[in-house]
């Protein structure tokens, strides 16, 4: 897998001249990065909403289709089993239809799963729906940054912000607005959740363009057929303490994450908070992501040891879990800030993969391996919270679950900041 991924990622660096790029060629270029900037934008708007829509209805969800507590941890924990399984998969799919028509196919599939998944009629057919939306948030999620560096080679870090931006605000929309349209929509759960596909299908469009787009296409064969040639490095990245750390610590910010984003609102509205507040909670939370995802790779990179910086954000953390312990209403939007903080543990994790290597070709294998491991840690978490809370009848054992993870986060986040590559310790060539 780690060699289709640096496969996908290459690009064509040859040299272009004055005659290569006639005027029409040049208009030509100009309207295909235009449709792709603002294909980037919609579909990062879409990577979340399937997942942030549902925290502040889960009650309703639960109850109109008979769904247990353990029910709903499973449900919690689905994000992050399609983003392990399927994000594995998008690198060689992306190698033989190219990332564009793979990207395409993702929004199509998000369009579908939602618009399916509230009128399914059962708890079953509610989680095949959801499964679906969620593999093409998987691919998606692993061919935007691929999409980026193969369109836009120079303005890397400002696409990506721009990317970060779109994905954030989606996010935090979802969670703030789905119950108020949930209201407008006659209280119907069922269209508050599905009124979502627009916004898929909306993104679908520029994509289309694109596979159809011939230019786009042929460079896409050209990346393809130069990525080919390529020489894999030799790099056994289990050797890596280091990457095993950081596996750990992506794993383990994952599970707040998604447990933040599944049960939080939950959490607030037993506490007395109503479903409309509880979502603009949410959305809060996850709104914090908007400006810190600039600040903290920023402030990573000029630091030789990013630990500081994790203890920061989980300190944050166990602050706000104890907080929803002692006084989840009274102090609500303190602890959403909080989280919030806390929770942008994941551009933090990020930025550290791409400094914990030497190489691009393993700045990719440590980041494939990191995520899929990552992710496949994750995925217990949310369930065991549903378990929890449904034996228990109260939130406290969950939300000491919470807070416990939150310590050994720090721990290896510690060990993941240390200034050191993978290379070194793999004995891996230049």
């Amino acid at each position: 897998m780690p060699d289709d991924e640096t496969q996908t990622l290459s690009r064509d660096t040859e040299p272009r001249t004055a005659a290569d790029s006639p005027s029409p060629g040049k208009r030509q270029a100009g309207w295909t990065i235009k449709l792709v900037m603002v294909g980037i934008v919609l579909a990062a708007l879409n990577l979340r909403p399937a997942i942030t829509s549902l925290g502040p209805l889960l009650e309703e969800v639960q109850h109109s289709l008979g769904m247990s507590d353990s029910v709903a941890g499973l449900l919690t924990s689905v994000p992050s089993l399609c983003f392990a399984v399927f994000g594995i998969l998008a690198p060689r799919l992306a190698r033989r239809y190219g990332p564009g028509a793979i990207v395409c196919a993702g929004m199509v599939a998000i369009a579908a799963g939602l618009l399916i998944r509230p009128f399914a009629g059962g708890t079953v057919g509610f989680l095949a729906a959801s499964a679906l939306a969620l593999m093409g948030i998987a691919v998606s999620n692993v061919l935007m940054p691929v999409i980026v560096k193969r369109y836009f080679p120079d303005r890397v870090g400002s696409m990506t912000g721009l990317y970060s931006m779109a994905l954030a605000a989606g996010t935090s929309l979802a969670a703030a607005v789905t119950v108020p349209l949930t209201h407008s929509l006659g209280d119907n759960w069922h269209w508050g959740l599905g009124i979502w596909a627009i916004l898929a299908v909306v993104a679908v469009v520029p994509w289309i363009a694109l596979v159809r787009d011939r230019s786009a296409a042929g460079a896409q064969e050209a990346t393809a057929a130069a990525a080919q040639q390529a020489p894999a490095p030799e790099l056994r990245i289990t050797r890596s303490r280091t990457a095993w750390a950081l596996a750990c610590f992506f794993g383990l910010q994952a599970t707040a994450a998604y447990i933040t984003m599944g049960w939080m609102p939950q959490i607030f509205r037993d506490a007395g908070v109503s479903a409309s507040t509880a979502g603009v909670l949410l959305a809060v939370t996850m709104a914090m992501g908007v400006p810190l995802a600039f600040v903290i790779p920023r402030v990573a990179t000029r630091m030789k040891n990013q630990g500081p910086i994790v203890v920061a954000l989980g300190s944050c953390g166990l602050i706000g879990y104890a907080g929803l312990f002692m006084a989840p209403a009274g102090g609500a939007w303190a602890w959403a800030l909080l989280l919030g903080i806390s929770n942008c543990s994941f551009p933090l994790a990020l930025t550290m993969i791409g400094m914990r290597s030497r190489t691009g070709a393993g700045v990719v294998r440590l980041s494939a391996f990191a995520q899929s491991t990552g992710y496949l840690l994750s995925i217990p978490g949310p369930l065991l919270v549903g378990v929890l809370y449904e034996h228990s009848g109260s939130w406290g054992l969950p939300i000491a679950l919470m807070a416990g993870l939150m310590v050994p986060q720090i721990v290896v986040g510690i060990l993941a900041g240390r200034d050191r590559t993978i290379e070194d310790e793999c004995g891996m060539r230049d």
